[in-house]
């Protein structure tokens, strides 16, 4: 390739709407270019790295036995109203009309249209399993993009879903695409972490989240450094503590606290430490029971210095759809606006839940349901009965690790992938079966798994920057090598040089551009700097008259000298196999 035929756009400064590191440098690198809002063009540079992130995916899924297919953007709305998630999807789901006014969407997964495919086409256990995958445009309508193609509202993914006859089989499917996972992220040249994860709107028993560690990634991920154990902040599990409770040594007292609501001012005021109050969290649940609005009011309890974790909320019995508590229903069932609320002198029954951590306490401090006073010196079973618990927390660093082989431990990272065990979530709802071995209908077992693939490239770049510009790994940068001549365009014997050598690494296999737009050294080093090509070659002429090229890695502050009948063998030497 030859920069003058190719299409380079570099920029000085990033565009003012642009927040983080990798917008910032795939902006100003000529990488991507905004069309609206969460929309951007894949200018041919960007387009390189999606197609070698592509070419890696592909190559991983067919080695484990996936076989490709296409499957449409837009999607009829027949498919998800089958599976109710044309209701519950939510804003983010595009819904469009058609001319005749049917209703479609605009796919942000293939879930539904792979399970009619399924239905229609497996017939026997003897077709059993299958893994289908395909490389498609998404979209989902955040409410606000940002981020560049961190957070965009239009991407590209790989997804894949596995069909099994049962759940051991489909769980067999699923160590295969985890082992891919590992083999497709190993290769891309990341440092990654898979942790267990929530299923969340995509249903199932059971996930694993593939993160790249970044110091500016949005998730936080919980890992035990002495042992194998690692998840998400929302599936992270809260160790219970196994020490007996305390006999209680202080009596209930009414204490005034005027103007102090929160537990941090509480703790101060009193001077008691943090871990010793106990903040409430008012929820509401509400049915439909024989045709009339049923509402519950639940109050979970945490310790002072910690914080609520909502997808285990929602995990407790009868608290799948909870929403928080609106300033009115609060008043109504506890007699005190937020800030002072506590199990003890309810207005109202309420369901009382308190966290793993609450229940060992003794002597703690809670809000006494009247403005400005809490309780001190609460207990349970003598001021308030035994109560329910669960893991309700989000867990913090230096927490015991739930495998007791350690503490835990929180570092962020970047989401770009996701493997689901669905079990029958969707078959079932679809009735998409086959006929075993004794001709009778079975439910068919599905496996769900993803990868974004233009996430990568944000991903990648907050974990590999420096001041002069992006540093890819060599496996998926734009070009393996690039060569900086110095004068092209004036003289010939560099030139000739240049052109040789850029044959033969293409010969050789390696990819390789020459810088031939005559550029002024400076500019032409910190083009490819900013782009992150991992090689760079330098041909001079004072160095052609010694047979001698320049060679700098990327990240490396010094050239080296090379013989010229050398360069290929050496630069082969420095890239994958």
């Amino acid at each position: 390739m030859r920069a003058s035929r190719f299409f380079i756009s570099t920029l000085k400064e990033a565009p003012a709407d642009a927040e983080i590191v990798s917008h910032q440098l795939m902006m100003r690198a000529g990488m991507i270019k905004r069309l609206g809002s969460g929309i951007y063009t894949y200018m041919p540079m960007g387009l390189r790295v999606i197609r070698k992130v592509e070419a890696i995916v592909r190559d991983e899924m067919n080695r484990a036995g996936a076989v490709e297919l296409l499957m449409p953007v837009v999607q009829p709305a027949e498919l998800w109203q089958e599976t109710g998630r044309w209701q519950k999807y939510g804003a983010e789901l595009m819904r469009v009309k058609d001319r005749h006014g049917r209703d479609f969407i605009i796919q942000p997964t293939s879930e539904e249209v792979i399970t009619d495919i399924a239905r229609t086409e497996i017939k026997s256990y003897r077709q059993l399993p299958v893994n289908f995958y395909h490389v498609q445009t998404k979209f989902r309508d955040e409410r606000r993009p940002r981020f560049g193609l961190m957070r965009g509202r239009e991407f590209t993914m790989k997804d894949a879903y596995s069909f099994d006859r049962d759940a051991a089989s489909m769980k067999v499917s699923y160590q295969i695409m985890y082992d891919a996972y590992i083999r497709i992220f190993t290769r891309f040249g990341l440092e990654f972490r898979p942790v267990a994860a929530d299923n969340g709107a995509i249903g199932g028993s059971g996930s694993h989240e593939f993160h790249v560690i970044a110091d500016t990634g949005e998730d936080a991920i919980v890992y035990c450094p002495t042992s194998d154990y690692a998840a998400n902040m929302e599936a992270a599990e809260a160790a219970p503590i196994t020490l007996p409770r305390a006999a209680p040594t202080l009596a209930l007292t009414k204490t005034a606290t005027p103007g102090k609501a929160k537990c941090e001012d509480v703790a101060a005021l009193l001077a008691v430490p943090l871990n010793q109050t106990v903040k409430s969290i008012v929820l509401t649940v509400e049915k439909e029971v024989d045709g009339k609005l049923d509402k519950q009011v639940w109050l979970l309890l945490l310790r002072g210095d910690h914080d609520l974790n909502e997808v285990k909320a929602g995990k407790v019995p009868g608290l799948a759809d909870y929403r928080f508590s609106t300033e009115a229903e609060i008043v109504e069932w506890f007699g005190t606006p937020p800030g002072y609320l506590g199990p003890i002198n309810t207005v109202k029954p309420v369901h009382v839940v308190a966290d793993l951590s609450v229940a060992p306490m003794s002597d703690f401090i809670c809000g006494a349901n009247e403005a400005d006073f809490h309780f001190t010196g609460a207990n349970w079973g003598r001021d308030l009965p035994e109560p329910v618990t669960f893991d309700l927390r989000n867990v913090v660093a230096g927490d015991a690790s739930p495998d007791g082989k350690g503490v835990l431990a929180i570092q962020r990272g970047i989401e770009v992938g996701h493997v689901f065990q669905l079990g029958t979530r969707y078959s079932e709802d679809m009735k998409a079966t086959f006929l075993d071995e004794n001709g009778k209908p079975q439910l068919l077992q599905m496996g769900c798994y993803g990868i974004g693939v233009t996430r990568i490239l944000g991903a990648a770049i907050e974990q590999n920057f420096d001041a002069k510009g992006i540093v890819w790994p060599v496996s998926i940068a734009p070009f393996e090598v690039v060569l900086c001549p110095m004068g092209y365009d004036r003289n010939e014997a560099v030139k000739t040089a240049a052109d040789n050598l850029l044959a033969g690494l293409l010969e050789a296999g390696v990819d390789a551009i020459l810088d031939d737009r005559g550029e002024r050294p400076g500019a032409m080093f910190a083009d490819w700097e900013l782009i992150g090509v991992p090689h760079r070659i330098v041909i001079g002429d004072r160095g052609l008259k010694d047979g001698k090229l320049e060679y700098q890695g990327r990240q490396e502050t010094a050239a080296t000298a090379v013989d010229l009948t050398g360069i290929i063998a050496f630069i082969r030497a420095r890239l994958p196999a």
